[in-house]
């Protein structure tokens, strides 16, 4: 169905929605069929003398639709319409519609698996949790069993640590972690530091606490040491908080001689430091912790969501010394009570059994594929970006804006997040986070950041040009 040449006139929606609106009639009609190929995107806008973009949002919006589908380098494809014929489920495993949640493609992400046999080995684990699933409906203690807490020196020993387990503590997630620690470490009022382009969490985390959020001026290696030192003598913080390993959203990595001098001089002012480790296990080789670094300043935090899914809202915790223990623990139970035991039963099943590792190492390859299909597409140098991350950092050019190019791709699915969400101090940049991971194929990621790049070739004027 190459010579297909859809009547824009039969629609009344705009361009791009009338592209959609057509294809939908014309598979009623059995004008197409479910498995005909539609023109390449530029071919069909020369066709109908339309923009590309156009074009590209109105098989995005076709897409939405369950009317066809995209696969790289073969073409988009009519599916039938969503709903027709066999989704390839087996009998009793088709996903319950009641349980459907709206995909948010602005948060940052892993690639979800999609390997039939790494599927198959996860669902492996939590049918064998079955087998003794009565005790874990009951309160559990908290922090973890013995178990857990093993599972957790396991994994954290990935990180070069070492910690006993007096000091591990399983908690329901990072954002959870983070709460209780500074809740301990300033009172309302009081002075934290961060990074200027922080993670936006932690400036809702300062909000809710009513605590000063200060931002540290960053280079290309993270905060800078006599900034950091200057703030010290100035503010009189109560801690400095860091995500130091792929840190969202600028993906840099501190190395480990900026991470030496940062801990000098939190060593010197008596800061604690508090490492958001959650992209920590996702390099193959990365330097040391911070809690490697200075073990008494530092409250180390590994959460799972990064490194093995979203979903799966737990963290390792470690703190500093024995004296931090007992307050931690009351300030965590008071907001939480208790990591879910059956979510904490899985995850350690999935450690011991090699199950986790095999999730990070197909992150690690989908991440790597990513990054690799955004290389292809924009010019070096014009983004920031780790061949393992799962976001890329858009300085903006050409006049865009980043709410007009927010605007703009939110409008082809595609996720991104203004500047503003991470600016602690100052004007927000023209720069916005464009996330690759989460539940979006290689196929359709493929034609958004196709989109993207070709947006980005010219002022916002020449890519608005739907009607």
């Amino acid at each position: 169905m190459k010579d297909w040449h859809p009547d824009l006139g039969r629609s009344s929606s705009p361009r791009y929605m009338a592209i959609a609106d057509v294809i939908e009639m014309d598979l009623r009609s059995g004008h197409l069929v479910a498995g005909d190929r539609l023109p390449p995107q530029r071919e069909l806008a020369k066709r109908l003398n339309v923009d590309f973009t156009t074009v590209a949002r109105g098989y995005v919006e076709a897409q939405k639709r369950g009317l066809v589908d995209s696969h790289v380098g073969r073409g988009t494809f009519v599916t039938g319409g969503a709903g027709r014929g066999s989704q390839g489920f087996a009998p009793g495993t088709a996903p319950d519609p009641r349980r459907a949640s709206v995909v948010d493609f602005s948060m940052n992400m892993p690639p979800e698996p999609d390997d039939p046999e790494l599927i198959a080995r996860m669902r492996e684990g939590m049918a064998a949790l079955t087998a003794d699933l009565v005790p874990l409906l009951r309160y559990q203690g908290f922090g973890g069993s013995v178990m857990d807490k093993d599972a957790a020196a396991a994994w954290l020993s990935r990180r070069g640590l070492a910690p006993s387990q007096e000091r591990i503590f399983v908690t329901p997630g990072a954002h959870p972690a983070l709460l209780a620690i500074f809740g301990l470490l300033a009172k309302p009022g009081e002075t934290v530091l961060s990074e200027i382009i922080t993670y936006p969490g932690m400036r809702s985390i300062a909000a809710q606490l009513r605590l000063n959020l200060a931002g540290l001026p960053m280079d290309e290696d993270g905060i800078l040491p006599d900034a950091f030192a200057r703030a010290c003598e100035r503010l009189q913080p109560k801690a400095l908080y860091l995500n130091p390993t792929l840190q969202n959203p600028t993906t840099l990595t501190i190395p480990a001689r900026r991470r030496e001098e940062i801990a000098a001089v939190a060593r010197k002012y008596h800061v604690p430091i508090v490492e958001d480790d959650a992209y920590g296990f996702i390099p193959l080789e990365g330097p040391p912790p911070l809690a490697a670094t200075a073990p008494d300043l530092t409250w180390h935090i590994g959460g799972l969501a990064k490194c093995i899914g979203a979903g799966l809202r737990l963290a390792y915790v470690v703190a500093p010394d024995s004296k931090a223990v007992w307050p931690f623990v009351s300030a965590m139970r008071a907001n939480n009570v208790m990591a879910s035991p059956l979510t904490l039963a899985l995850a350690t099943r999935w450690i011991e059994d090699g199950t986790a590792d095999a999730i990070l190492r197909f992150i690690r390859t989908e991440a790597a594929a990513r990054q690799q299909m955004v290389a292809a597409l924009l010019p070096e140098g014009s983004y920031r970006a780790d061949p393992l991350s799962f976001n890329i950092w858009l300085p903006l050019s050409n006049g865009w804006t980043r709410s007009t190019f927010g605007s703009h791709m939110r409008s082809a699915g595609i996720g991104v997040v203004a500047s503003d969400a991470f600016t602690v101090e100052g004007a927000a940049p023209e720069a916005v986070r464009v996330c690759l991971g989460g539940p979006i194929s290689r196929e359709k990621l493929q034609g958004a950041l196709d989109f993207m790049a070709h947006a980005l070739e010219g002022p916002p004027e020449m890519a608005a040009s739907f009607f």
